[in-house]
């Protein structure tokens, strides 16, 4: 408080979406072209062209399974609200149940995973990239939390363990391709608007509020 205003700091934790930015392996990159310009059109409008799960995204049941509920079904106290960010920066590639006892997830919380994924950057694709084991999966789903946010664009291991990523669409609101690098561990307010899209995935804009 200071003359009686609460200072607050905003963090964009989501990634610019352009032409050169990283993608999964084999998934479209954006693409961003004019087709309105400024003298010769009155105004400067464009096109965009890119996948549901590029970049800062969350994911819904119909991205694995059809007739399954979409981004637009996700419930909407699932974008907002107080959240934990968890640092796990010291965990060299897998995260397991162990990594995330001491921090005593409750119920209907909000939590965020920085790894090394974060510090490493969205430079270029991460082959080895910090993901999620099983285990940890499962101690997170039934600890209750109602929405996840991970640091890299993908939460389970490359080309394997589908059945992480799995569990934790179908009890959480997944958010991936956040990026955390100097974020520090702690509580912050969580904001994460998805686009209204009646589909698999979704763009997302999300910040986090430091009071």
């Amino acid at each position: 408080m200071n003359g009686g205003f609460i200072l607050r700091q905003f963090f964009d934790i989501s990634l610019p979406i352009t032409e050169e930015m990283v993608v999964y392996p084999r998934k479209p990159r954006p693409s961003i072209k004019r087709y309105a310009s400024v003298p010769r059109d009155k105004v400067n409008e464009s096109i965009l062209t890119m996948g549901s799960h590029t970049g800062t995204h969350v994911e819904s049941k119909l991205h694995l399974r059809n007739g399954r509920e979409s981004t637009a079904d996700l419930p909407l106290d699932h974008f907002y609200g107080k959240c934990r960010v968890f640092d796990l920066t010291l965990v060299e590639s897998e995260i397991h149940s162990q990594d995330l006892e001491e921090f005593e997830i409750g119920p209907e919380e909000i939590v965020l995973l920085k790894t090394r994924n974060s510090a490493l950057g969205y430079v270029k694709f991460l082959e080895n990239y910090v993901h999620l084991k099983m285990d940890a999966a499962e101690y997170l789903v039934n600890a209750g939390i109602k929405t996840l946010g991970f640091d890299y664009l993908s939460i389970k291991k490359p080309d394997g363990d589908d059945e992480v990523r799995e569990l934790l669409i179908n009890n959480t609101t997944l958010f991936l391709g956040l990026n955390l690098a100097g974020i520090p561990e702690g509580e912050y307010t969580f904001v994460g608007l998805p686009l209204r899209i009646d589909t698999d995935g979704a763009p997302a804009r999300v910040i986090l509020i430091k009071e």
